[in-house]
């Protein structure tokens, strides 16, 4: 079982995805909002949980987890990039990727795991890849529906998944891979210019469920990192999934339900967890794969 450090961790979607699909236990979890980490502390009363992203990416010796054995996910805040919002990007008070990255770039762990919302296409994401393959992760995105594992709403979100590709002991410091991998900066810069304007035309059809819709390629749906394995390894899942069940009522006005606010907004900023379970799985795979295990 690998080490999960869980960034932004709502109320535990990866932790519990991730330990379904036998992948890793929980190391560290941290959010800023009080009503999550207590969802986390009653669940999972052992870890310890950090509030604020940014004092961890200031002391990074505050997170035991790195490395090799260690995983590391991150559900970081929709509002600079939703098509609900104003969307300021970089310019928005609470985006906090940079945080993120110089994480990441400290620990250094096997994997890299990000959800965000669909807006993220067409704004911010083309960064996110580059500061990833700039720090030596192989990464690719999906665009997987809640309803791709069979829940009865659309929910589309943007999965991150990214490898460590370098030598984790290698000596060289963030800065020093940044002066010499400046070849690789300017292609991936490249790239990321040449898929702007198609990312533009993906942002202008969210409505329409048909259209093929990737991240900043011409990837068709199948590609699109659709889950097809059931919870228990049973059956598949369409690779289309063109229609879905009414979402089921949340009692938004009901009277008398404990912490209703709070469940709803911890609700609304949650994953799904049985799409982190397929994420979870393919890892493992992956990692038994080039162990011979």
């Amino acid at each position: 079982m690998m080490r999960h450090i869980d960034l932004c961790s709502g109320i535990g979607g990866f932790a519990l995805g991730f330990e379904w699909a036998g992948l890793s236990r929980p190391a560290m979890f941290c959010d800023i909002e009080p009503w999550s980490r207590k969802i986390l502390a009653k669940h999972w009363p052992d870890v310890p949980i950090e509030e604020d992203v940014k004092v961890l990416a200031n002391e990074p010796e505050k997170i035991s987890a790195g490395g090799r054995d260690t995983i590391l996910t991150a559900g970081y805040p929709c509002q600079p990039f939703s098509q609900a919002g104003k969307r300021l990007g970089a310019e928005d008070d609470r985006h906090i990727w940079p945080h993120i990255r110089e994480i990441v770039a400290q620990k250094r762990p096997a994997w890299c795991v990000f959800e965000n919302v669909y807006g993220h296409v067409s704004m911010g994401l083309d960064q996110v890849l580059l500061d990833l393959e700039t720090d030596l992760f192989a990464a690719r995105c999906f665009i997987v529906p809640a309803c791709g594992v069979d829940a009865p709403h659309r929910r589309d979100r943007v999965w991150i998944v990214a490898r460590n590709v370098a030598d984790t002991n290698d000596p060289r410091n963030r800065t020093q891979q940044h002066d010499t991998d400046a070849e690789r900066q300017a292609a991936s810069k490249r790239r990321q210019e040449q898929s702007q304007p198609q990312s533009s035309r993906y942002s202008e059809n969210v409505a329409n469920t048909d259209s093929q819709r990737g991240c900043g390629w011409n990837a068709s749906r199948e590609d699109a990192g659709y889950a097809r394995k059931s919870p228990r390894g049973q059956g598949d899942y369409p690779g289309r999934v063109e229609t879905w069940k009414p979402e089921p009522p949340v009692g938004r006005v009901a009277n008398g339900v404990p912490r209703r606010v709070d469940r709803l907004k911890g609700l609304g900023n949650a994953i799904v967890p049985k799409i982190a379970m397929q994420i979870g799985i393919a890892i493992r795979q992956c990692e038994a794969s080039a162990t011979g295990q």
